[in-house]
């Protein structure tokens, strides 16, 4: 103070003002939550033990305890379309991936939308994160894009290390193509010439984050980080205990993990009344049947598959420590979801086939497969096929690749500080990935940045626990390969690839038939008529939908076996057991 003037001198005023007002503007980013989205690749609806798995997940099991699982929550049939439909909030037609790179029709090549990657004219969570005071991390699986504009240093991202492919080894840069022999990773805007020692994907991509978050501390900025595992997407690699943490466990077959996982979600509650389980895929056999050396081998397949679930939650628990321990967990948003279906396809032995270029590079990177002991290890490429993956998608029929619900509908857990809804709650709001950007928008009052948003904000729920994302009104469509479906309330129209599908629309009630069994398209033609134009009219055009001329599926009809319903126990002959009489009854022969 200005003693003889009674008045504050001005460099006294500006210092006082900096001491208040600064600190007060670092508190009020604070009081934003940090937000961590975990994604896992190629993990079913099933997978997680709190949705009915036997595989062990005490980390994920623990933020369905905190927060909330929701089971009718979707995603896009395979990675990049989800990857670019959860950074941009828009149909992955029109944001740059309407179909995957490696299969691309002649008529969708070079056409606006079918680049194979995100348009750089959209903005991502990257970047409205970053506009709004937020700090940016992403470690792991990238798939938007190689080129300099692509990657996560020009879309918004602070602070990447990841793998800008769609798969490939977990140990090291050893692509699957003969033409793409090596992998491509970037870390802090740099392409890398090589991968750090001791590296493995899911260990690698959860050290890196923490080292982020840590270095990001003294910015007194909330965080928002992206951690996308590789984990548990083929080749099945896995360091030990978890390589052999379920040794023998697998054994049963297929056919047994089917029913318990069914049976378990029953008791869970995670299955809404009249709900059935989803027939076995026409072209497996009911593992009951197979001999017990055989249950074994292809069960040492599905070790490896749980034990890669294992080893991410166990780094997925090291980060939830750390957050602990600086003091950040409780007032951090975790959304944990994987990207689409199981792989079940074994899309490796297809492009590696005999005969190929590629089958010369497998044997000359990935020959470690002669003996059953050996899977797992770096040079091996363990893929566990489509009876374990009908196990992962339990209760729905298909996997990755098809929008059936098993391709499509994936596990969902969110914590939220503050949320109205009850911990540990099970809810079956009608979700979609698209909703993501919307939500964090809302969340930091901002305009959604990408045009008309198509996803649906969930904010009001956590606030609201009698609200619903979606009414009976709106509806969700997809496309990928020329397999086709659209969800409207409750009712589905889908129409798949021959033989997986008929080829024409079929009409299933989501209310309990999960499985897709129940066809009402003879019994209800006038909604059928009504869905299919609502697809045809509105999310074809509407999203850049170009039906492709030529698919990986065009000829499944007739390579693969006949298609016929299965039942349980048919043909009866081949479950027979042997008689045995009464026991007294028994004699021996008279002489």
């Amino acid at each position: 103070m200005n003693y003889k003037s009674g008045k504050l001198s001005w460099p006294l005023v500006v210092s006082l003002l900096t001491m208040i007002v600064f600190p007060l503007a670092v508190q009020a980013e604070k009081q934003l939550p940090n937000i961590l989205i975990i994604l896992a690749d190629d993990m079913g609806w099933a997978d997680p033990g709190v949705f009915g798995s036997e595989i062990e997940t005490p980390n994920i099991d623990q933020f369905a305890k905190e927060g909330v699982r929701f089971t009718d929550f979707y995603t896009n049939p395979m990675c990049t379309p989800t990857r670019v439909t959860l950074m941009s909030g828009l149909d992955h037609h029109v944001a740059g991936a309407g179909s995957m790179t490696l299969f691309t029709a002649p008529n969708q090549q070079g056409k606006p939308g079918y680049e194979g990657w995100l348009l750089p004219e959209f903005k991502t969570l990257g970047d409205v994160m970053q506009e709004a005071g937020y700090e940016t991390y992403v470690t792991g699986k990238w798939d938007l894009g190689r080129f300099p504009e692509l990657i996560p240093r020009a879309r918004g991202f602070d602070r990447d290390f990841v793998m800008l492919d769609s798969h490939g080894s977990h140990y090291n840069m050893t692509n699957l193509y003969a033409d793409n022999p090596k992998l491509v990773f970037t870390e802090d805007g740099k392409y890398l010439s090589r991968l750090p020692d001791d590296y493995y994907s899911s260990k690698t991509f959860t050290d890196k984050m923490i080292s982020f978050i840590d270095d990001g501390r003294k910015s007194g900025k909330p965080f928002f980080a992206f951690l996308s595992y590789q984990a548990p997407h083929d080749p099945h690699h896995v360091d030990e205990p978890w390589r052999s943490m379920y040794q023998g466990v697998y054994d049963k077959g297929w056919t047994y993990f089917h029913r318990q996982r069914f049976q378990t979600q029953k008791e869970e509650g995670l299955l809404p009344d009249g709900v059935e389980l989803a027939e076995r895929y026409w072209y497996l056999p009911d593992s009951e049947i197979l001999s017990p050396v055989v249950r074994a081998t292809v069960g040492r397949h599905m070790e490896l598959y749980a034990g890669m679930m294992t080893n991410m939650d166990y780094h997925i628990g090291r980060l939830v420590q750390f957050l602990k321990d600086i003091g950040e967990y409780d007032n951090t948003i975790i959304v944990f979801f994987g990207d689409n279906g199981p792989e079940g396809n074994n899309t490796f032995e297809a492009i590696t086939a005999p005969g190929l270029a590629n089958n010369i590079f497998r044997a000359r990177n990935w020959s470690e497969e002669h003996h059953i002991n050996v899977l797992g290890t770096p040079n091996s490429y363990p893929e566990y096929g489509a009876g374990w993956a009908q196990v992962s998608t339990t209760p729905f029929y298909g996997h990755k690749s098809y929008p059936s619900e098993g391709g499509i509908r994936n596990s969902l857990i969110v914590k939220m500080p503050g949320s109205e809804l009850a911990d540990g709650s099970i809810r079956g709001d009608f979700m979609h990935v698209s909703d993501i950007m919307p939500t964090l928008t809302e969340l930091t009052g901002q305009e959604f940045p990408n045009g008309k948003a198509t996803g649906k904000s969930w904010l009001g729920i956590f606030k609201d626990p009698d609200s619903q994302v979606r009414s009976e009104d709106d509806w969700v469509g997809w496309e990928i390969m020329g397999a086709m479906a659209l969800r409207k309330g409750n009712w589905k129209i889908l129409n798949n690839w021959r033989p997986y599908g008929t080829g024409e629309w079929q009409l299933y009630n989501l209310e309990n038939d999960w499985a897709e069994r129940h066809d009402l398209a003879k019994e209800r033609p006038e909604l059928l008529k009504e869905l299919v134009a609502l697809y045809e009219n509105e999310f074809m055009p509407d999203n850049n939908i170009i039906l492709p001329n030529r698919a990986v599926s065009e000829s499944l009809w007739n390579t693969m076996p006949v298609r016929f319903p299965q039942y349980d126990n048919y043909p009866p002959g081949m479950y027979r057991k042997q008689y045995i009489p009464p026991a007294d009854m028994i004699a021996e022969p008279k002489e």
